[in-house]
């Protein structure tokens, strides 16, 4: 064993490979003699019981022998052996880099040659018009750029005028294609100064397509129109030449030929390979165009782009993966089905529900004009916009409806309201027959029959009501109240034959319409209301009129309306209608107040009227405020109801006697003249004031009301007593005081009634007899 750690030992530090090898066979066979000595030894030792110390102790010494040979063994190969290994992959690392780089310079050069091979290519076919070859060539050029460009050296001059030739070239390829398109699809526009407003600004419009082929060679591959648009899409500006030909399509032809009912297009050939299409006028009366003649006109356009532009489509499908009619559609669908909606299909829908059933025709023209759009290939299968529109007739018939019936309701609340008709309390609503409610006759007959027959005449009252309860008074309104209130019912029953969902619809339309009377009108009258008091006496009654008939009228179409049970129908605007309409009135009244006040505050507080001008003032006041009630009177007359006439005469009159009653008892100081002055002036009212009570145009029929003005007039008979007063002695007051339970004690109290004695006569005893007397 130390021979052979000797010769491991002595090697110089660089061991061959068979050599390296041959030492490590023979040290697995040490290991392995090594290793069944010590198996025998420890057999002997546990197992025999053979007493062997000292040969264990010679193994030991050997295997501590072996461990340190493998110890050296494997600090040798460290050492050597990776050494080795290092240079190695030092030397691979610097030949693969040189290979790289040749590798690349290889790769270079290819792509040059690929592009001037491309660009030779190019040429010659853009030279003989073949411009899918050209298209396809500058692709490859294009790609052999783009690999230059991705090389760690790219920014060498070469590849920047690689990349200037090759985007320079492809400008020309698109002007050329561009040049070939304009041939192929040739405008004729209006004048750009001239406004497209009528139907003349576009008789001037034409679309000459040219096929760009021999009549033989249509289906061809080669031919001219494929050729073009398939090199349009290679260099991916199809899309944008095929949206700006769509958007002039769609302005110049295809637009005004959905607006103006009276366009035409015609299609005619004035070559082999070229057809025109032109607009022409037609005479028609009709406003708005008929959904049937707008498809047939559109689906003329678009056929004929088809069969002379398109007829190639399945081709191009293949090459381009997308029909060229399909990207026209998409890009001018969504304008188009907006303007045949806004411009055909509004207006055809139904203007009454008894038509809807007509509409069903329309339908189907729908129906089949997309259909023709999709087998086309102008329209994806599942858009379906216009027919989507045209099957919903129920809502936008409700729509409309209730959108007409808004404008029309606005139309009557903003005209004048000088127009007025008559009512009587025999008048009633013009209300439809309306069907009777399903299974409402069966129920009654069966409720009859269950419940026996009973004898009407025992079931009546034997008091009757009056015919004219709870009917309007006679009084006038609006034409155009009465109008809106006819536009309400026959709305409410259109909406009886409708659809649920549009009879709901129009019967919150009707409420809308007196929400919008609400707000409209007080505004839009308001300064007429103030200054006219004949129009604010009609707004009084038209309000009294609308809010009388809501009371009912919610009831009378409940039954055939799909409403859920506690709407409230139309009862809840009832008084919101009242007190517009006493808002209104007593506005009036106030003004009218106002002015009277404002005359009665010239006359000098009627004092000192043994003064000729005081008097003269006085008198003048008196006067003016009769002419105004007369003047009221008048306007009034025949126009409110007579209650409501008496009224408010009434209170008027009141308000001039009351200011008039209250500057006499301010006065502190009455002589006989101003006695017998004050005393005309009261006389001048009551004779003349009874006479400005004249509801109605007969004056024989006013006579009844003439004489109950103290029911109208409150302080009538206090005018009456106080001019009593005024001519009167003190005896004569005393008796008519009659302690506290004459006439006088009514009208006045007692602290007035002495005042008046005091103003009245001198401080004797006989005034003061008559002062103690004047108690309750």
């Amino acid at each position: 064993m130390s021979s052979f750690v000797t010769e491991v030992l002595a090697s110089s530090g660089k061991l061959e490979k068979d050599d390296l090898a041959c030492k490590i066979s023979k040290l697995s066979r040490k290991v392995e003699e090594t290793k069944e000595e010590v198996t025998d030894m420890i057999n002997k030792k546990y197992i025999e019981f053979i007493p062997s110390m000292e040969g264990a102790e010679e193994l030991l010494d050997q295997v501590e022998s072996v461990s340190k040979d493998i110890d050296l063994l494997k600090s040798c190969i460290e050492n050597e052996v990776q050494q080795n290994l290092h240079d190695a992959v030092t030397e691979y690392a610097k030949l693969k880099q040189q290979l790289e780089k040749n590798t690349a310079v290889i790769d270079l050069l290819q792509h040059l040659q690929e592009f001037d091979t491309a660009i030779e290519e190019y040429h010659r076919a853009l030279q003989e018009k073949n411009y899918v070859v050209a298209a396809k060539q500058h692709g490859k050029a294009r790609a052999s750029v783009n690999a230059l460009k991705a090389w760690k050296d790219s920014e060498l001059p070469l590849v920047r005028s690689l990349s200037s030739e090759i985007t320079i070239q492809r400008e020309n390829l698109i002007y050329h294609l561009g040049e070939e398109w304009q041939k192929l699809a040739v405008w004729k526009l209006p004048s750009t100064k001239t406004e497209l407003t009528s139907v003349k600004s576009f008789l001037k419009t034409a679309l000459h397509l040219n096929r760009g082929g021999s009549k033989g060679d249509e289906s061809v591959p080669h031919a001219l129109l494929p050729s073009i648009l398939q090199a349009l899409s290679i260099q991916g500006e199809l899309h944008k030449k095929i949206k700006l030909f769509g958007q002039v399509l769609f302005k110049y032809m295809l637009k005004p030929l959905i607006i103006y009912p009276s366009l035409v297009v015609e299609v005619s050939s004035q070559a082999e390979q070229e057809t025109v299409l032109s607009l022409q006028c037609t005479e028609t009366k009709a406003d708005h165009p008929d959904p049937s003649q707008v498809y047939t006109k559109v689906l003329t356009v678009l056929k004929t782009l088809h069969e002379h532009v398109f007829v190639l489509w399945y081709y191009m499908h293949i090459i381009i993966g997308k029909k060229v009619s399909e990207i026209l559609g998409d890009l001018i669908w969504e304008e188009m089905s907006e303007c045949i909606i806004r411009e055909c299909l509004v207006h055809s829908i139904p203007t009454n529900s008894s038509q809807l059933a007509e509409y069903s025709e329309v339908i189907k023209q729908t129906e089949d004009f997309e259909g023709s759009l999709k087998k086309m290939g102008y329209l994806a299968g599942d858009s379906a916009d216009l027919l989507k529109y045209a099957r919903n007739v129920n809502c936008h018939f409700a729509s409309k409806k209730c959108q007409d019936v808004i404008v029309a309701a606005r139309k009557l609340m903003t005209s004048e309201m000088h127009n007025t008709v008559k009512i009587t309390p025999e008048y009633k609503l013009s209300i439809p027959k309306l069907p009777s409610p399903s299974g409402g006759e069966k129920e009654r007959k069966e409720s009859c029959k269950k419940s026996g027959h009973y004898d009407q005449q025992s079931l009546e009252n034997e008091k009757q009501l009056s015919p004219s309860t709870l009917c309007l008074p006679v009084c006038r309104i609006s034409e155009s109240v009465h109008q809106l209130m006819d536009l309400a019912i026959q709305t409410l029953s259109e909406a009886v034959g409708s659809s649920p969902q549009c009879a709901v619809q129009l019967f919150y339309t009707v409420r809308n319409i007196f929400h919008l009377f609400y707000d409209v009108v007080p505004t839009y009258h308001k300064d007429n209301f103030l200054k006219l008091p004949h129009l604010a006496a009609i707004q009084h009654n038209n309000c009294m009129f609308i809010a009388h008939h809501l009371l009912t009228l919610g009831f009378q179409f409940k039954p055939h309306l799909p409403l859920k049970d506690g709407v409230a129908y139309f009862v809840d605007l009832v008084p919101g209608f009242r007190r517009l309409g006493a808002r209104c009135f007593m506005a009036q009244m106030n003004i009218q107040k106002a002015e009277m006040l404002e005359r009665l505050s010239t006359a000098r507080n009627f004092s000192n009227l043994d003064d000729e001008d005081n008097y003269s003032v006085a008198s003048k006041a008196i006067r003016q405020v009769i002419h105004q009630l007369r003047r009221l009177g008048k306007v009034w007359q025949d126009v409110l109801p007579v209650n409501i006439y008496c009224k408010a005469i009434g209170t008027l009159l009141n308000t001039a006697i009351s200011e008039l009653i209250n500057k006499i008892m301010m006065l502190e100081d009455i002589s006989n003249m101003d006695g017998e002055r004050l005393r005309t002036l009261c006389q001048t009212i009551t004779e003349e004031g009874p006479l400005v009570f004249n509801p109605l145009p007969d004056e024989n029929k006013n006579k009844k009301y003439q004489e109950e003005v103290p029911v109208y007039v409150k302080k009538w008979m206090t005018l009456k007593e106080i001019s009593m007063v005024l001519n009167a002695n003190l005896q004569e007051i005393v008796d008519r005081w009659a302690e506290g339970k004459g006439p006088l004690a009514l009208a006045f109290s007692c602290n007035e009634m002495k005042s008046l004695i005091r103003a009245l006569f001198k401080n004797t005893e006989r005034r003061a007899a008559a002062l103690a007397k004047i108690v309750k």
